[in-house]
């Protein structure tokens, strides 16, 4: 199987404030790292080599993905200064991903948002793009909220046409964050200069040849941590699904008086006696006090700034979700 890019570099600022105590792809899902997710799905599929680029809170990710062997993956990281978007950031990784056993003698690698949960198949996903002289092939679906998300314009040949801002009226379909690419499509860039993202690349490259980009029209399901909300909605959801406590991480306290309802508990957290926590998110070695009652706010510990939004509170730092 090719090798995969998991991009992690992101600042995640939608996330904001609890990506100011955690990369995006660290935060836990139902009690484990979003990022130890992925892989585990990734080793599933076959993969055996995996890129991670780094940039924001990069010891929250590589403390917990380490070597990647306890996942059944092996792990290298391509570190990026200045964060380098997300086409500056595949071109960046292009040297790891070569020196891959298993990219050769193909130049095909999978490139994986770290910020989003779908089930795409990726072996389906690989031979419907081998099929193909495509340069980029994008896992996508129905776009139903085309209010909320941008869409991906596809023609009658699954050729990607062009791009949808968000609330256009066109019909379009919604890029899942999973796409199989070739080392060409991104040699032509210089490595080490910022590039926002491939919106500005996949334009030049349909331009120059129909079918350079391509979609794989799917039935995936795809689930969205884009703000401090939908990360609770998706951990709550995903933790029901699977049958699992969503409120414990690791070395957490909670008293026996207090009460933790449709609440997210990092790790180390405290709960005090009394307490009331209802549709909360709670980070990393918060301390709550006794006889407090929270409804729908974040919790972390208040070091340097606040973000937009947040009151400091006795060494906390609280956030309506």
């Amino acid at each position: 199987m090719i090798p995969a890019l998991v991009l992690t570099a992101g600042l995640a600022t939608r996330l904001r404030p609890l990506s100011l105590v955690r990369a995006k792809a660290a935060v836990p899902v139902a009690g484990e790292p979003l990022v130890r997710r992925i892989l585990r799905q990734l080793a599933a599929a076959g993969v055996a080599d995996v890129v991670l680029n780094l940039h924001y809170l990069p010891h929250t990710l590589t403390a917990i993905v380490g070597d990647g062997s306890d996942l059944g993956v092996r792990v290298r990281y391509s570190w990026e200064t200045p964060v380098l978007g997300s086409a500056g950031g595949v071109r960046h990784a292009l040297d790891l991903l070569r020196s891959s056993s298993s990219l050769l003698p193909s130049s095909s690698f999978f490139v994986i948002n770290g910020d989003t949960l779908t089930d795409v198949d990726l072996a389906e996903l690989l031979s419907a793009h081998r099929r193909t002289d495509a340069l980029v092939t994008m896992a996508v679906v129905p776009n139903t909220e085309p209010e909320r998300y941008g869409g991906v314009l596809v023609d009658a040949d699954d050729a990607v046409t062009g791009f949808a801002r968000r609330g256009a009226s066109a019909h379009s379909y919604h890029f899942v964050g999973v796409q199989i690419a070739e080392v060409t499509a991104f040699a032509s860039l210089i490595d080490g200069v910022p590039t926002e993202s491939v919106g500005s690349l996949y334009p030049s490259l349909i331009e120059a040849r129909r079918g350079a980009v391509r979609a794989h029209v799917c039935a995936a399901a795809f689930l969205d941590i884009g703000t401090p909300a939908d990360y609770l909605q998706t951990s709550l959801g995903v933790a029901a699904r699977e049958g699992r406590v969503p409120t414990l991480g690791a070395r957490v306290r909670i008293d026996p008086t207090a009460r933790v309802e449709r609440t997210v508990l990092w790790d180390d957290v405290d709960v005090g006696a009394g307490v009331l926590l209802r549709e909360c998110v709670v980070t990393d070695g918060v301390h709550v006090p006794a006889d407090t009652s929270w409804t729908g706010v974040t919790l972390r510990l208040a070091g340097g700034e606040l973000a937009p939004g947040e009151r400091r509170i006795d060494g906390l730092a609280i956030a309506s979700i």
